[in-house]
């Protein structure tokens, strides 16, 4: 039997001793009215045997009840034990040498990076939650959404005009005028606006009249306040669409929460804003994800691009699908053979497919974020936790004494204090070399750190980071695996890959050695994808009409 057939259905009962997991991969359930998938922590099945009447009972009973005694010492024991060793082991590993701290840190690490066969039994994971987001039967329970994009044409390199693009996925937005020219040349001009924190955890109303009010003032600043443009909305939050134009909020991320938005289609409102104003005239032609606008924006250079990439401040792909993969797919033409598909990986691991590979520092990360149990898999990932996990490592190891004599400092025992750019700050650094990392630290108020220590923290950088590539990887081989064309190009956006030193070589490193035989593929950085990308949407839509106006 060939991977293919495996994939595709055949059952696989996976052991995993790291947490006692257990999964059934192909998506039976064995007739016991649920998905197996929706609790993969399965409990030892325990086999009870036939009495024979009370005094076996009694007996099984008064064995229940010394075993529960016995353990109950044992744990008493063993906690004493540690509670008299604690200052003696505190005072062993600070004083202990450079070459046994290393070795400490090492093995603590070890957590920290994915074995091969774990990558391998994540891209068999993977897989199996994109077949249940896409199709109508699981998609309700399933925790990657596989969101239709209804996308369904990419550019030629022949769209022409001005548009609109409106960028909306963060602490600020940015609203840019496109003008698309001959020669795959444009010309572009854009302005970032900020979102005030009342108002990122106000009402929408609230949100879309801000969003309203700049896209006015911008287009005054540019000359064209009395031109009726083309728009294209990025819309970088989980969004469940129902035509190109029409698009429900599923979740608010990132810090957003305003009242009145979730389940709502995100476009009425923005429409409805541009209304209340009554000042500027705006065709919004198209809603899509930032992951969209990076492969529209790849692939009006490049045709191959066929996957959107974002590691960033979260973390998201889409990719083109066959239309009869995509189950939710309800387009009044469905005479085209492929649409995009935003999968919403960020969530994968919701339902503990992730455990297997999850650590005491993730589990941390997840109970103190805004969205506890969510976005699992973005949360191993993204620029907006992957310096708190390396702190989290940093203030354990301080703590136990391996790191700086086991001397801290407020900012480094401070949560969110430890910025992602500095991990890559870090790498950054040749062999040998510690000034980015001193300067670093100096930063974080350890001005005492040792070349032995700068080694340490390095080595906790480059663990972190290079688990965040593999988990990436592992999904961009599997979307190449599932769409099995002879070579696909990645585009690739967000500060993580575009800014991390060593990002792109270890991402190309690992899905080369995922993917099958035969198939080729390549990276490449997107320019300004959710940008340019929005515009480009809106682009060929506007081509579309026009073609089938004809």
């Amino acid at each position: 039997m060939d991977q293919e057939q495996q994939l595709n259905g055949a059952m696989r009962n996976v052991s995993i001793n790291t947490n006692g997991l257990a999964t059934n991969l192909n998506g039976h359930n064995s007739g016991k009215g649920s998905d197996e998938t929706d609790n993969v922590r399965v409990q030892p099945a325990v086999r009870a045997g036939s009495g024979t009447g009370s005094a076996v009972a009694a007996a099984s009973k008064a064995t229940n009840a010394m075993t529960a005694t016995a353990a109950t010492a044992t744990a008493t024991a063993t906690a004493t034990a540690t509670a008299i060793n604690a200052n003696a082991n505190a005072f062993q590993i600070q004083t202990a040498s450079a070459a046994d701290k290393k070795k400490m840190v090492y093995e603590l690490c070890q957590q920290l990076l994915l074995t091969d066969e774990q990558v391998q039994e994540l891209t068999y994971r993977i897989l199996h939650e994109l077949r249940r987001g896409l199709a109508k039967d699981t998609h309700p329970k399933a925790n990657v959404k596989c969101f239709v994009t209804y996308v369904q044409d990419l550019p030629n390199g022949n769209e022409r005009g001005k548009f609109l693009a409106l960028d909306l996925g963060g602490t600020n937005f940015r609203v840019l005028l496109i003008h698309l020219q001959e020669n795959n040349d444009f010309q572009m001009e854009s302005r970032i606006y900020a979102i005030p924190q009342h108002i990122m955890i106000g009402s929408g109303i609230q949100l879309f009249d801000h969003i309203a009010e700049c896209l006015s003032n911008f287009m005054a600043e540019h000359n064209v306040y009395s031109e009726r443009l083309p728009l294209g909305f990025t819309f970088s939050f989980p969004l469940r669409q129902l035509g190109l134009t029409k698009g429900l909020l599923a979740t608010w991320t990132k810090g957003f929460d305003c009242a009145g938005v979730v389940d709502e289609d995100v476009v009425q409102l923005l429409k409805d804003a541009i209304a209340r104003r009554g000042d500027v005239q705006i065709d919004i032609c198209a809603i899509l994800n930032d992951t969209t606008g990076t492969l529209m924006s790849c692939a009006w250079k490049n045709h191959s691009c066929k996957i959107g990439l974002i590691v960033g401040t979260g973390s998201n792909a889409c990719y083109v699908e066959k239309v009869e993969e995509a189950q939710l797919f309800d387009g009044a033409d469905n005479r085209k053979p492929h649409v995009l598909i935003n999968t919403e990986w960020g969530a994968f691991g919701d339902n503990g497919a992730l455990d297997f590979v999850r650590t005491e520092f993730d589990k941390d990360i997840d109970s103190h974020s805004i969205n506890p149990g969510k976005q699992t898999f973005e949360k191993m990932i993204s620029g907006m936790y992957m310096g708190e996990l390396v702190r989290l490592v940093l203030a354990k190891m301080t703590h136990d004494g391996i790191l700086f004599n086991g001397q801290g400092s407020e900012v480094l025992f401070t949560r969110g204090l430890f910025f992602t750019k500095y991990v890559s700050e870090i790498e950054a650094d040749e062999p040998g070399n510690f000034t980015n990392c001193r300067l670093v630290l100096e930063e974080l108020g350890l001005s005492n750190a040792t070349d032995g220590d700068c080694a340490n923290v390095r080595y906790i950088c480059e663990c972190v980071s290079k688990r965040a590539a593999h988990l990436v990887s592992a999904g961009i081989a599997t979307l190449i695996n599932k769409m099995d064309e002879p070579h696909v190009t990645v585009g690739v956006d967000g500060s993580v890959y575009r800014f991390h030193p060593k990002f792109h070589n270890l991402m190309v490193e690992k899905i080369t050695q995922l993917i099958k035989p035969g198939i080729t593929f390549d990276l490449m950085l997107s320019e300004d994808g959710s940008g340019r990308g929005a515009a480009l949407v809106a682009a060929v839509a506007c081509r579309e009409d026009v073609l089938n106006s004809k």
